[in-house]
């Protein structure tokens, strides 16, 4: 028995907000000690930390910072929120939303034979130059494909978003009763729509059916925000969110260090 999986990382979404009639109790010393303490707890090269950290300064009221970490080890994940908790400033930390899940590769990404049926499917011919050609660049960018789902490089852009969804389960918007077939054509059509954004916007999709109150969670990461707007609003008109989706909280937030989240919250001057 492991808590490892076979293959991919547990990952937490955690969001903190500051109570700041507990910070007014703190000493000066008290609170510079703190912030120096949490700021370590957060760096990624810390010991014991998780194989990826990411701290953020979230956008209104929702929270105050956000935590992304992912792991092979749940405990570990769930000691990095634990020491900041325990810290010197855990007293007037309030976890206000969490989200848990695992990173995989989902069942709609073809594999290299189906990819080259569907090449088929298109109109290209097997025994030609231009089919051999596109199946040995898709073998190639399955590869890194997989590993990035898996285990997954948090880009170095500077705003992010995360919101939790469901598939649709009423009469006559079963995302469960369609069959593979069909529900395979519509999350070709909805990544077609994503990929527009290549460069731009990127993206992970974990999976928390039966960890968590969601099926799936969806972190984006973009170059500027309005790329988040864009993206959003352009895939809600595919049939695969237009009919089958429901979403949960947006949570906004920017990608930033420790330090700098605690600068801009004024915990530290």
């Amino acid at each position: 028995m492991s808590l490892k999986p076979d293959e991919g990382w547990h990952c937490s979404h955690l969001f903190y907000a500051f109570d700041r009639a507990a910070l007014a109790q703190f000493s000066a010393a008290h609170l510079r000690e703190g912030c120096a303490e949490l700021a370590a707890t957060l760096d990624p090269a810390a010991a014991g930390a998780p194989q990826r950290v990411q701290t953020s300064i979230v956008a209104g009221h929702k929270a105050d910072f956000g935590l992304m970490l992912l792991d092979p080890d749940p405990l570990v994940v769930d000691g990095l929120h634990q020491r900041v908790l325990a810290s010197k400033l855990g007293p007037a930390i309030r976890p206000t939303y969490s989200f848990v899940s695992l990173t995989e590769v989902s069942e709609y990404v073809p594999t290299v034979e189906q990819y080259g049926a569907r090449l088929v499917e298109e109109g290209e011919d097997p025994a030609g130059p231009a089919y051999a050609t596109k199946l040995k660049a898709y073998e190639n960018r399955e590869v890194m494909m997989r590993r990035q789902r898996l285990t997954p490089d948090m880009p170095p852009w500077p705003n992010t978003c995360f919101y939790p969804m469901n598939k649709k389960r009423k009469t006559g918007e079963n995302w469960f009763t369609l069959d593979f077939a069909e529900r395979s054509r519509l999350m070709a059509e909805h990544g077609r729509s994503g990929m527009k954004f290549g460069g731009r916007v990127t993206q992970l999709i974990t999976a928390s059916v039966g960890l968590d109150d969601w099926e799936w969670g969806v972190t984006l990461w973009a170059r500027n925000p309005a790329f988040l707007k864009e993206i959003v609003y352009t895939m809600r008109f595919d049939e695969a969110s237009a009919r089958y989706a429901e979403f949960g909280p947006f949570y906004t937030s920017y990608v930033t260090t420790p330090q700098a989240m605690l600068k801009h919250c004024r915990l530290e001057a």
